[in-house]
């Protein structure tokens, strides 16, 4: 079997690529990175049980159709057609909208909404051809209720949820099964830069979430995918809000708005600190 990941360099992406490398299935890992691909090659090839021959690694910017197009038929050519993709390439830069450059915004729309795009759509076909394929995009909690400081990030995810709903109505007639996760903090390289420059007011309201691990939700995620899930959650909290949001999130957003005047109100008064302190603890 041959699966395709992108974001594969580190975090979930290479989570998952180990799983399946272990299980001897030729593995692709695409980033932008180059040596940071070179070094989960070479992470993989050291685990107990997995084959260097059988993984490949490249480097491609997921925002070009292009390129993804031109790597991915070169990845095909040398291991086969994909029978997986794991879509797992993303950023998160956390900022209050009327702070975060116009660039920045659009930045994480294109790596996490288009970049999935491009990426199914050099697969999708040849799925579609062959009637079997499995593509899993990663979304992530934040897809499920809106987050002060991520309304890029949020937005992204949350436009993944539709494309998995659409095309998953579309790839059905092929046999082509489309699947979407959704992640709760996982502790990554990206996450340890994400909580350096989330926003205060962002800290207060989610409160100290401990973060999964990154092979947790990649075990988690590819059982899902060997079940057939189409949904994948983690915990109860997001379960919750994934599948009863409209009655859910209404009471939530109000405890936060109302929350957040609070904070607002610490900050003029010059108790901000001790605000902090104190927190909101929200487990997932």
């Amino acid at each position: 079997m041959h699966v395709i990941v992108t974001g594969g360099s580190s975090g979930i992406g290479l989570a998952i690529a180990k799983l399946y490398a272990i299980r001897g299935d030729r593995v692709s890992l695409l980033a932008r990175h180059s040596g940071r691909l070179e070094q989960a090659h070479v992470e993989i090839a050291a685990i107990s049980g997995a084959d260097p021959s059988r993984i490949q690694v490249a480097s491609v910017d997921v925002a070009s159709a292009n390129q993804v197009l031109e790597v991915v038929e070169n990845c095909e050519r040398s291991f086969g057609p994909c029978d997986v993709l794991i879509a797992s390439a993303g950023i998160v830069e956390p900022s209050a909208f009327d702070r975060m450059p116009a660039a920045v915004f659009d930045e994480q729309i294109t790596t996490n909404l288009i970049g999935t795009a491009n990426v199914v759509r050099a697969v999708y076909k040849g799925m579609k051809t062959r009637r079997s394929g499995k593509i899993m995009m990663i979304s992530s909690g934040a897809a499920l209720i809106g987050i002060y400081g991520y309304t890029a990030y949020c937005a992204s995810k949350s436009a993944l949820v539709g494309f998995a709903e659409a095309l998953g109505a579309e790839a059905g007639i092929s046999e082509v099964r489309v699947s979407i996760c959704f992640p709760p903090d996982t502790l990554t390289p990206q996450y340890r830069r994400e909580m350096s420059i989330r926003p205060a007011e962002a800290e207060l309201l989610m409160g100290t979430v401990k973060p999964w691990s990154a092979e947790a939700v990649a075990a988690k995620i590819v059982r899902g995918l060997d079940r057939g899930r189409t949904q994948i959650h983690f915990g109860l909290s997001l379960a919750a809000l994934s599948y009863f949001g409209p009655l859910i999130k209404p009471l939530l957003m109000w405890w936060f708005s109302r929350r957040l005047r609070k904070i607002s109100g610490q900050a003029r008064d010059g108790s901000l600190a001790d605000a902090m302190d104190r927190g909101f603890d929200h487990r997932s």
